[in-house]
């Protein structure tokens, strides 16, 4: 039997909170009461039944500054069975992953009634989040109080009021506790250790778990390029035959290292229980709108999109806007060219000190201006992608990752260092500067409060936002980039790359930590479209360092008479280093011998689970099964006289 929310008690007149809305400063009495009355509602009624109260009372509020700040929680009951909803895999008495089901959750390894910890935090306020994003418009035509925000059936409610500027933000807390002690073993001591992965994914979620393993993974790999290049620079190798065998290496490394790590991140999804989770039937993204219908798989209501709609403006607006944009950069890049062709020809023909000075100015314009382009063609880029309308977040992820990677060659001139800094250190130490201030406001205090809960969510709500992974993941592309197809010319790349990942993952841990507001945790079984991407530079870089090996003058003194047969040989070369890229691809299996066999296990286990509950079915109701195995025959007659 099925266990619902309606059948059971989920009234706490105090909860741990979990989560933080912000109202805007002048909403109205009304909309606060029927935002309120949403959130706690029954699901029969239409809301998210959670756990609802403002952070300050009445005369807190007229102590303090009236902060529009509400705290969002949950019943163990109402997170036990939104876990069962969103499919939530966890670890059984018999050592195997199975997805949650609130009847059998004794089955499943430290469920107690009593254990408050069998769902981390970081899962807790993902099942807040997702009630509160499938929180849909149902009869109401606008917002009460503010009839310029109009509404219609099926349109998420937190996204109507987020875009309508009535709710500011909405972010999950911080654990302090559970902070510090994850700080502890991750950065606050700069020692050459392996980084607490299963701990960072209890507190962020898979996915900025499988970021940081993918930075650590990427830096080890990028050892050995490292020490290989670094002799080569060093002692200036000009024989070809070393030239030749460290542009091999490269190929082969740029292949092995991905084929692996799609081993190891199988074995880390497996045992977070993501690589076995359900994705299939994912919740529309609050974004996604369409006439409200019933979802014909999961029987459940939700905006309905024609997908033939989507595709026609990913292909008759989307991909021409792109190839526009990407033309218009190699346009720009042409005039750099010229401009630094001009520059360079100027100072040669009068070699003044003046002259010297203007040849950074062509490089000194081209960096303001593409920064300029990039930041319009990404606001254009998700614009897009929003407007194409897609249903899983995981699908607008992977199109705009798409969209944003054509600009790859201009970004290449960005300075990681830099980024660093703008990224982690300088927000680090203003947030410090804000947090010495609300702390003097808040001992200046006499007001009997939980000063120490008002502190955290005022300092919380004016961090930064985490915006993904996506800038994160774009820098160790282009890091990729850089060694797999230019490490030949220059052999410094990887041993760059390393030092420079060894302060990232110091500088990306403090800004997750300190800089920015806890993300919400999101499941994710490998680092998505981002493998894709990398799979296909590699394939680039083949075809980039064999014309590099073409070019270079010691291949070319071989063929002096005729530049044809050189050609061919390079060609040749090339496909043949393709065919064994591609040979190693297939010989390493993406996921090890024993997760196949666990995934295979569990498969077989569904089919029988299945087949014993049709077998069931047919018993209690056989009147019905017959009528359906009659109807079958009907139709299979039917087919055959068509034919």
């Amino acid at each position: 039997m099925k266990v619902t929310l309606s059948a059971l008690d989920t009234c706490e007149s105090s909860f741990t909170p979990l989560v933080v809305l912000e109202l805007a400063q002048d909403v109205k009495e009304e909309t606060k009461e029927w935002l309120k009355n949403r959130i706690i509602s029954k699901k029969e009624d239409g809301g998210a039944q959670l756990l609802f109260r403002p952070l300050l009372n009445k005369y807190e509020k007229e102590t303090l500054e009236n902060q529009n700040l509400y705290l969002v929680g949950a019943s163990k009951i109402t997170l036990l069975l939104g876990a069962e909803a969103m499919g939530l895999v966890k670890e059984c008495n018999d050592n195997t992953m199975r997805a949650f089901t609130y009847g059998t959750r004794y089955n499943f390894k430290d469920f107690d009634d009593d254990n408050d910890d069998f769902l981390t935090m970081a899962e807790c306020q993902f099942i807040i989040k997702h009630e509160l994003e499938n929180l849909r418009a149902r009869d109401e035509k606008m917002i009460p109080g503010y009839p310029q925000a109009k509404l219609y059936p099926g349109k998420s409610l937190l996204r109507r009021l987020l875009t309508s500027g009535i709710v500011i933000q909405v972010f999950p807390l911080h654990d302090n506790e559970a902070l510090k002690k994850l700080e502890d073993t991750w950065y606050t001591r700069f020692t050459l250790k392996y980084q607490p992965i299963d701990h960072i994914r209890g507190y962020f979620g898979e996915t900025i778990a499988l970021y940081f393993g993918f930075l650590e993974y990427f830096t080890v790999a990028l050892i050995p390029m490292a020490v290989i290049g670094l002799p080569y620079y060093l002692f200036v190798w000009e024989d070809y035959d070393k030239y030749v065998i460290f542009a091999s290496f490269n190929l082969i490394w740029s292949t092995v290292i991905l084929e692996v790590w799609k081993r190891g991140c199988a074995n880390m999804t497996y045992r977070w229980g993501t690589l076995v989770m359900k994705r299939q039937f994912e919740e529309p993204r609050p974004g996604f709108h369409g006439v409200l219908g019933t979802n014909p798989v999961t029987g459940r209501k939700e905006p309905l999109y024609p997908s033939y709609k989507r595709q026609l403006r990913i292909y008759l607006v989307s991909l021409p806007f792109v190839c526009l944009c990407l033309y218009f950069s190699l346009y720009v890049m042409m005039i750099y060219f010229d401009m630094e062709a001009w520059a360079l020809s100027l100072h040669e023909n009068s070699g003044s000190e003046w002259t010297s000075v203007l040849l950074y100015v062509p490089s000194i314009i081209y960096a303001i201006v593409i920064e300029i382009m990039n930041r319009l063609y990404r606001y254009a880029a998700e614009f897009l992608t929003s407007w194409e309308n897609h249903r899983l977040e995981s699908a607008y992820q992977n199109h705009l990752i798409l969209k944003v990677l054509v600009s790859l060659a201009t970004l290449l001139i960005t300075s990681q260092i830099l980024n660093q800094i703008m990224e982690s250190l300088l927000p680090y130490w203003l947030q410090r500067k804000h947090h010495v201030q609300v702390k003097r406001k808040v001992q200046a205090l006499k007001a009997d409060i939980d000063a120490t809960l008002y502190e955290q969510v005022v300092l919380e709500k004016e961090m930064g936002t985490y915006l993904g992974t996506f800038d994160d993941y774009l820098e160790l592309f282009l890091q990729f980039g850089y060694v797999s197809l230019f490490s030949c010319v220059y052999p410094l790349a990887a041993a760059f790359a390393v030092l420079n990942n060894f302060t990232e993952v110091n500088s990306d841990a403090l800004k997750m930590c300190r800089v920015l507001k806890r993300p919400f945790s999101e499941p994710s079984a490998n680092i998505g479209v981002w493998q894709l991407a990398f799979e296909t530079m590699s394939v680039i870089s083949v075809v980039t360092n064999c014309a590099l090996i073409g070019m270079s003058p010691q291949v070319n003194a071989l063929f002096p008479e005729s530049k044809l047969d050189l050609v061919l040989i390079v060609v040749a070369v090339e496909h043949a280093l393709l065919a064994l890229k591609f040979i190693l691809a297939f010989a390493i299996p993406d996921k090890p011998r024993h997760i196949q066999m666990k995934l295979a296990r569990l498969e077989f286990e569904s089919l029988e689970a299945l087949k014993q509950q049709v077998q069931a079915n047919e018993v209690q109701c056989p009147g019905i099964f017959k009528i359906m195995k009659k109807h079958r025959q009907e139709e299979k007659k039917n087919k055959q006289v068509i034919i």
